[in-house]
């Protein structure tokens, strides 16, 4: 059993910064392939950014560039700092794991645990 606990969000101006920051309870984070996923306001969960135990990343297409995903193994924490905030940005952002997968797992129903979800709103 994996618990996740988002914390980072917040309001920010467009084109401003925010680090999220997701702590994974347990002892075998680096097994996990961690995600970040967003919902916006109306719209399904979608896929951000993804980070394997090998801290090796992937990510949306539409999200590569601004954001970026990383990882802290000693700490059992991974990040996702987002950078050049755009008024549609605004969204929950979930932080999810899953073990033992061999291919990247970047669809809701590939992670097995999620957190509570922080609220990002980006002003115009």
């Amino acid at each position: 059993q994996v618990h996740l606990v988002e914390s980072g969000g917040g309001l920010v101006q467009a084109g401003g910064s925010l680090r999220l920051s997701c702590a994974a309870s347990g002892h075998t984070f680096n097994s996990y392939a961690m995600g970040w996923f967003r919902q916006c306001p109306g719209k399904e969960r979608e896929f951000v950014a993804g980070v394997r135990g090998n801290g090796r990343t992937y990510y949306s297409d539409s999200m590569e560039g601004r954001f970026t995903i990383s990882r802290d193994n000693a700490k059992n924490t991974v990040y996702l700092q987002m950078n050049s905030l755009k008024p549609e940005d605004t969204a929950v952002y979930y932080c999810a794991a899953v073990s033992g997968r061999v291919a990247p797992p970047r669809l809701v129903g590939e992670f097995a645990y999620w957190g509570q979800g922080t609220q990002v709103t980006v002003s115009s």
